[in-house]
């Protein structure tokens, strides 16, 4: 497993939100790029980064804290938040992007996902992200009557290199990942599962790890930034 340290990124700044509000954000770091490389310098094999304003504006807008993240760090870095047509993806993955994460037009445009997919084999995961089990989209603004499993099975044939599961209500809460959700779903679909939201100690990856689910890895933030969770001890967890 793969361990991601995630960072969100809101007005320039990296930030942890509490559930997934807006209002509700502490900044841990107003240099994302120095942040990112502090990951890389202890080992991480990549980063998980969110545009958080852009996720809402339908449209980049913390471009220049990502240009400076891929322009100072080496490890591939995969990017969700207002990614929603072919010319933003292409960019992003021109820029040195290793992947692009598409949330909002996997509901409403699957037939962009499919076709970055044929034009970008293994560099578009897509970005679950739910509440009670029904998938919410537009930064987690809107819900859907959409269930994670069916929309995930949409893309079995897609090409989809990553499946994101995010529990929104576990999101920044420091609660513990919905563990059983996530495996379920892993199970369900052929695609790589990554766990996301709540992961808050080793007991969560430990947990993880111990359902026998193939899941390809789990993002983690506000733990690694608070150091609820040791880095280095969390990267040789997930190696054994």
């Amino acid at each position: 497993m793969i361990l991601y340290p995630a960072i969100d990124l809101k007005d320039g700044n990296c930030v942890r939100l509490y559930k997934g509000e807006m209002e509700q954000a502490t900044v841990f770091n107003d240099n994302p790029a120095a942040q990112a490389m502090a990951f890389e310098e202890a080992g991480c094999e990549w980063l998980h980064l969110v545009d958080l304003n852009g996720a809402f504006a339908g449209e980049p807008v913390n471009g220049a804290a990502v240009d400076a993240i891929l322009a100072q760090t080496k490890v591939p870095a995969q990017l969700g938040g207002g990614i929603r047509d072919m010319a933003t993806i292409e960019r992003w993955l021109n820029k040195g992007l290793a992947r692009v994460i598409l949330g909002t037009v996997a509901v409403e445009n699957p037939d962009l996902v499919r076709e970055a997919a044929r034009a970008f084999p293994g560099q578009v995961a897509i970005g679950l992200d739910a509440r009670d089990g029904m998938v919410a989209t537009r930064g987690w603004a809107e819900e859907t009557d959409i269930e994670v499993t069916a929309l995930a099975r949409q893309f079995e044939d897609a090409g989809v290199a990553a499946l994101i599961y995010t529990d929104i209500n576990r999101d920044g809460a420091m609660q513990g990942p919905n563990v059983e959700a996530t495996a379920a779903l892993a199970h369900a679909v052929s695609i790589p599962v990554i766990a996301s939201g709540g992961v808050s100690s080793l007991d969560d990856l430990r947990a993880l790890k111990a359902t026998g689910a193939p899941l390809n890895g789990a993002i983690s933030g506000r733990a690694l930034y608070d150091g609820a969770i040791d880095l280095k001890e969390a990267l040789d967890l997930l190696k054994a």
